[in-house]
Order: C-alpha cells, then structure tokens, then sequence
C-alpha cells in the first residue's frame, strides 16, 4: 500500500472516531435529558446538540464507510458484467461521487464562511453554527478523498489489465 493510501486509512480512522464520539455524545445526551425530565429538569438546548452532534457523526462517518464499502448498493445489473466492466463501472461511479461531494464540502465551507460573517448562533444555547458546518464540509471532503483514491484505483487497475 502507497504511503498516501496509508495516509488516507489513517485519516478516516480518525474522522470515523470523531463520528463514534459524536454518537456516544448524542446518546448520553438524549438519555440524561429523559432521566431529568422525570425530575423536572431537562437539560436545555439538548435538540439543538443532538442536531449538531448527528451531522458530525454522519458526514464524519461516510469516508471510513465509504472505504469499507459498507453503504447499501444495488448491484445486481454490475454483478453480470466482465470484470473490467465492473471495474469501469465503479471507477466512473467514484469519479462521479467524488466530484458530487467535493461541490458539497466546497459549499459547506462557503455556506459555513456566510454563517460565521454574520455571526449566526443557536437558538436556544447561542452556540456558533459555523464549526459544525465545517465538520460537514470536512466530513465530505474526506469522502472525496476516498472516491477519488477509488477511481483512480481502478483507472490503474483497467490499465494495467488486472480485475
């Protein structure tokens, strides 16, 4: 394996741990917030955390998804081609799928520049916005990575006439 393929698993690690935590938070968050509402005591602003911390912990997730092949595919018209076919298949879907998702990081990072120019918080904890858009641009920035290092994969692969 290449030192940047190397470079690229660490990274989604690392971002797939960030998604773990962020869930974990979701989860104490939510069960704290219903075990002190039986005593009258809900912790305020926990729809507006669990909202935060669920789209950190998807678009910190999709990459190490995404390597893993772990998303839900329909393949029963690919599964009957050739090899290579196949391998065309997925190199164009990758190539495709990355540019989709760098316009989305790349409008996410834009989007999150607007939020943090016009000072836009919470509602209810005046939090900044601007971090956790971020989190999603880097979320599928990452994923772009990914799709990009699996396109050019099976590019090299039709190249060099392997399956």
């Amino acid at each position: 394996m290449s030192f940047f393929a190397r470079q690229v698993y660490s990274a989604t690690r690392f971002f797939n741990g960030i998604a773990a935590a962020a869930i974990a938070g979701m989860m104490l968050l939510t069960c704290g917030d219903i075990l002190l509402r039986f005593l009258r005591r809900p912790i305020p602003g926990t729809y507006e955390m669990v909202g935060f911390l669920g789209a950190l912990g998807v678009s910190f997730a999709l990459a190490q998804t995404s390597l893993e092949r772990g998303h839900i595919a329909v393949d029963f018209l690919v599964q009957r081609l050739s090899s290579r076919l196949q391998t065309l298949v997925d190199g164009v879907n990758a190539a495709v799928c990355a540019g989709l998702f760098g316009l989305a990081a790349w409008h996410s990072l834009q989007h999150g520049m607007d939020l943090k120019a016009a000072g836009e918080v919470s509602m209810t904890l005046q939090l900044p916005v601007f971090p956790f858009v971020w989190g999603v641009a880097a979320g599928c920035g990452m994923l772009t990575v990914v799709l990009v290092m699996r396109a050019v994969g099976a590019l090299l692969r039709l190249t060099t006439d392997q399956p």
